[in-house]
């Protein structure tokens, strides 16, 4: 498959893929992981607009993202690999559910900042009944480690440090971790709450970097996930 894939947000392909509201233009993402929680999206994106649910066809989810974040938070456990957020990557016949949203062009800048470790592409969603939405939209896809380096930070040593090196993260894409806990955790519970179409594609169609393993069979071998509450001072933004 060829994918369409957007540079950042002064890529000139984007243009054409912002549409009108109102007289403010907007652009259409895919949220996958924690931005399945309204409060999430709302939080990450306070103008967005038309959240609700969709579908994407073609790609599946997959723990293998190792951000600085978690470490920045405490909530990474390097000494059990609990390290890993989401992203997606193609794979045909694959399909799961997702949210769909827009954001304001004036948010664009920000959402490349926030995601720039991501690959962008522009796909083609679907909305929850099926029906092809009218414009395309964004999601962030898996990257690599050379061309993060070498296109994002053009191979500044400095800037690696500043982001990744200083937590002791010497990669950021990689198959051997597991979910970070509290992010998992989180996930489930925001795609429980748009039932259980939703929360059985996250189940079934997420998987662990070693492609095979769902997360509902490593929630089954890992309970204690679940039970597992957020620390006080990030319970309003990890309880799904």
């Amino acid at each position: 498959a060829v994918l369409m894939e957007v540079s950042g947000a002064d890529d000139p392909s984007l243009q054409q893929y912002f549409h009108q509201v109102d007289g403010t233009m907007y652009l259409s993402i895919v949220g996958f992981g924690s931005l399945l929680s309204e409060g999430s999206s709302q939080r990450s994106f306070p103008n967005m607009k038309r959240f609700r649910s969709g579908k994407l066809c073609n790609w599946r989810r997959i723990f293998a993202h190792n951000p600085a974040v978690f470490f920045e938070m405490g909530v990474a456990r390097p000494e059990t690999l609990e390290l890993s957020s989401l992203s997606v990557e193609y794979r045909a016949g694959e399909e799961i559910s997702v949210v769909l949203f827009d954001i304001p062009i004036s948010d664009v800048p920000n959402f490349f900042l926030r995601e720039e470790e991501f690959r962008f592409i522009l796909v083609d969603a679907l909305e929850s009944d099926g029906s092809p939405t009218p414009f395309k939209s964004l999601v962030c896809a898996r990257y690599s480690d050379q061309e993060y380096r070498e296109v994002r930070l053009k191979k500044s040593e400095e800037e690696w440090h500043q982001r990744y090196g200083k937590w002791g993260i010497e990669k950021i894409w990689r198959d051997d971790i597991l979910p970070c806990r509290l992010y998992l955790r989180h996930c489930v519970l925001a795609a429980g709450k748009w039932g259980p179409e939703m929360e059985n594609s996250f189940l079934d169609h997420t998987f662990l970097g070693d492609r095979k393993t769902t997360i509902r069979s490593y929630l089954n071998q890992h309970p204690e996930v679940m039970a597992e509450e957020p620390p006080e001072h990030l319970a309003y933004r990890y309880n799904g």
